[in-house]
């Protein structure tokens, strides 16, 4: 008899489990300093401000870095591809880990941001690869799961690690992490074909879709309104909230664990209420930001934005990238995850920029009133672009 409709071999899941734990050390990585933050910047006689920069100048080179390095890197076969990423992943984190200045260490996280750049826009085409086409939603769940996973568990194990022995022993054991993935992948990942090659032809075609622009224009807003209060969430809950550092990593922990709530509200009710189901998440996120500032008078006050926050962002970010590739075709959708993940750091770098400007400017607990003004702004693009549906573009 043979394989039930939605079975997986063993074969096919090994390399699969293998993407998602690759995802979750990328992932972990990204969001490492935020849980870290005061820590880094005491090791440098930094203020918090200052050491968000770190943040910011990453996100800025993944969004600069993302389609020029995949111009380049498509031409490779796509497990050697793999498999050179994340060994440049590695290499960053050791020299994360014993970077002696802030601008060595900010240089060691450049080399991270690079590999970063290309990974993300080779992990859903190599995870759809690996199985036959009608296990390709697994599989791109797999991958998403592993990067939801980072922040319920990634970074709030590494925050554990850092107040413990320091940040340093962090980064190291997220590159001791990314060896063993490295190696694990070259065992189970079998060669595949390298992609359809990269090029600027293709852009036109996809500045072109209206959806599409609609939807990188509200990735923007709301990366950008995001960050400028994440950013800064741990120092924010310290010094505004006089919340403890552990109270702050169970919140932090709470945050990750309502995006699994998020997945499963998107596998839910997304399909036949797109519009909708992403205006109510964006609007979910703003409404988390604006009551920061309220909601720190009360430990459990801090718990429930966490939540909101969480499952709200996490089930926004699987929608529009759904929705990214549904409103384009196989032969762009890979270029238009790319420019998606080079414009959500874009988002990400600006909005922790802007999160420490109003921190200098303005006070600390100022970022979530600016933060959630920016989403509501992509709320608003939201409301009025996204007609119809953008799968209907």
């Amino acid at each position: 008899m043979g394989a039930k409709e939605g079975s997986i071999t063993l074969r096919e899941m090994l390399p699969l489990v293998g993407m998602a734990f690759a995802a979750f050390i990328v992932n972990t990585s990204e969001f490492m300093p935020v849980g870290l933050l005061t820590d880094i910047a005491g090791s440098f006689a930094l203020s918090e401000a200052e050491a968000g920069m770190m943040i910011s100048i990453y996100a800025w080179a993944v969004m600069i870095l993302s389609v020029p390095l995949m111009i380049v890197a498509s031409r490779l076969e796509f497990k050697r591809l793999l498999l050179v990423v994340l060994a440049v992943f590695t290499v960053g984190q050791v020299a994360s880990a014993v970077a002696p200045t802030f601008p060595l260490l900010v240089a060691a996280r450049l080399l991270v941001a690079a590999a970063h750049a290309i990974f993300w826009a080779i992990a859903s085409p190599i995870a759809s690869r690996l199985v036959p086409p009608r296990h390709s939603a697994l599989a791109l769940s797999m991958v998403v799961t592993g990067s939801s996973l980072a922040m319920i568990a990634g970074m709030p194990l590494g925050r554990v690690i850092g107040l413990a022995f320091g940040w340093r022993v962090t980064f190291g054991c997220v590159g001791a992490a990314a060896l063993a993935v490295v190696i694990y992948l070259a065992a189970m990942v079998p060669t595949l074909e390298k992609g359809e090659p990269f090029t600027l032809g293709k852009l036109p075609e996809l500045l072109r879709n209206r959806g599409l622009v609609a939807l990188y224009a509200v990735t923007v807003l709301f990366a950008l309104g995001y960050y400028t209060g994440y950013s800064y969430i741990e120092p924010f809950f310290a010094q505004v909230g006089g919340l403890d550092a552990g109270t702050i990593t169970a919140a932090l922990t709470l945050f990750g664990i309502a995006g699994l709530a998020g997945s499963w509200l998107f596998s839910r009710f997304y399909d036949g209420h797109a519009k909708g189901f992403l205006r109510i998440m964006v609007l979910g996120v703003a409404a988390a930001l604006l009551l920061m500032r309220f909601s720190v008078a009360l430990a459990v006050g801090a718990f429930a934005v966490c939540a909101l926050w969480g499952l709200a962002a996490t089930a926004f970010n699987v929608a529009v990238q759904a929705e990214v590739i549904r409103c384009t075709s196989t032969d762009t959708s890979a270029v238009a995850m790319a420019i998606f993940s080079g414009l959500f750091n874009l988002g990400i770098g600006c909005g922790s920029a802007l999160g420490g400007i109003v921190q200098n400017v303005l006070s600390l607990e100022m970022i979530g009133f600016v933060g959630g003004a920016v989403v509501l702004a992509g709320l608003a693009v939201c409301v009025a672009s996204l007609r119809p549906a953008p799968r209907e573009a």
